[in-house]
């Protein structure tokens, strides 16, 4: 029969295991939560920018249709920085042939303020780079706390689950013993099953130790990676607050804008596509490159080539380099009737993905 300090002592584990599981349930690590939240909003477009400073308004689109939109934003910023450098270097050099009072300006100062714009330049490269990296550095992190909160939460349920499995047997025990009073079994008998009960018991006990040990080690885990996140964070304001003093060395704020944008939306298409480059050699011909996993761990590029009726945007023909060996004629020829540009494009991507060695 189990003493009253055994009894005391699986009700103070049982105690601590529940109390452990409210401290975790009431964190603020709503992870699992954030992602279903995450997924389950859709990304709008309503409020990007456009070449004139209004919402696409076409709803959601997928990265494969992003191209066609990029290509008019890269060709938009092109002939804003052109209309934007030559209406100030107008605006300057009328300023400075009316004033009689104008200081002389040489080739010295043209070289200083290009050095000097260099450095601006390389400045707001670096904070960029930097930013990224914290970015970078918070989705690797973020798995690993999720990881460890769920394989604590795991733990502490085993631990409550197994307390709660002693607690159920000694009940048991003492439900049968009032059920079935003296003589129940001889001594030699309830020696056996007294020792085999305390066996069992033993083995629990330390598994419910070696549980709240590592429920222990996983929460100082947790900690650590919140830690981590942390810095991080603190990390990224800093950087976003560099960011911010150099771009009110800028004189027009629009042009980072709109830059900020661009390089954003390119990088994102480029992470979900494995694209590599894309060129548009002229006007009605456009490159993209990709990249491409293969069974021996490297990248092969594959090259699509889309040429397009001068003028519009009616698909003529698709031409691919990098997968020598495979006919997709058909399945390009049914695309391009079709003019479907994001279709081609996928069925050539799965193609390739599944037979590029």
């Amino acid at each position: 029969m189990a003493t009253s300090h055994e009894v005391e002592q699986s009700s103070s584990n049982l105690g601590i295991a529940r109390q452990l599981q409210s401290t975790l349930d009431n964190a603020q690590l709503r992870i699992r939560e954030a992602r279903t939240h995450f997924d389950s909003e859709p990304i709008k477009v309503e409020d990007w920018p456009t070449s004139r400073g209004e919402g696409s308004g076409a709803g959601v689109k997928p990265p494969e249709a992003v191209s066609a939109d990029v290509a008019a934003q890269m060709s938009f910023l092109r002939k804003l920085k052109f209309q934007y450098l030559e209406q100030n270097a107008k605006d300057k050099y009328v300023k400075t042939i009316v004033n009689d009072e104008a200081p002389m300006i040489t080739a010295d100062n043209n070289a200083e303020l290009q050095m000097s714009n260099a450095r601006k330049k390389e400045l707001l490269k670096a904070s960029k780079s930097r930013l990224a990296e914290r970015y970078q550095d918070i989705r690797k992190l973020a798995p690993l706390v999720e990881h460890d909160y769920d394989k604590a939460k795991n733990l502490t349920s085993e631990a409550v689950s197994l307390t709660q499995s002693i607690l159920d047997a000694r009940l048991a025990i003492t439900r049968l013993r009032q059920s079935y009073p003296q003589p129940r079994m001889t001594i030699p008998a309830a020696e056996e099953h007294l020792a085999n009960q305390v066996t069992e018991m033993q083995t629990m006990e330390d598994e419910l130790q070696e549980a709240n040990e590592r429920v222990a080690s996983v929460k100082e885990s947790v900690k650590e990676g919140a830690k981590e996140v942390e810095r991080l964070r603190l990390e990224r304001a800093a950087a976003e607050k560099e960011m911010k003093a150099r771009r009110d060395e800028v004189e027009d704020e629009r042009v980072i804008g709109l830059y900020d944008w661009y390089t954003a939306s390119l990088k994102l298409h480029r992470s979900q596509l494995d694209m590599h480059s894309s060129h548009n050699v002229s006007e009605n011909e456009l490159h993209l490159t990709y990249l491409v996993d293969n069974p021996k761990s490297t990248k092969s590029k594959v090259t699509i080539v889309l040429l397009f009726l001068p003028n519009t945007r009616q698909l003529a023909d698709v031409r691919i380099e990098g997968m020598d060996g495979i006919d997709m004629s058909n399945v390009v020829s049914a695309f391009v009737q079709a003019n479907d540009v994001p279709g081609v494009v996928w069925a050539i991507m799965a193609r390739a993905r599944r037979t590029v060695p």
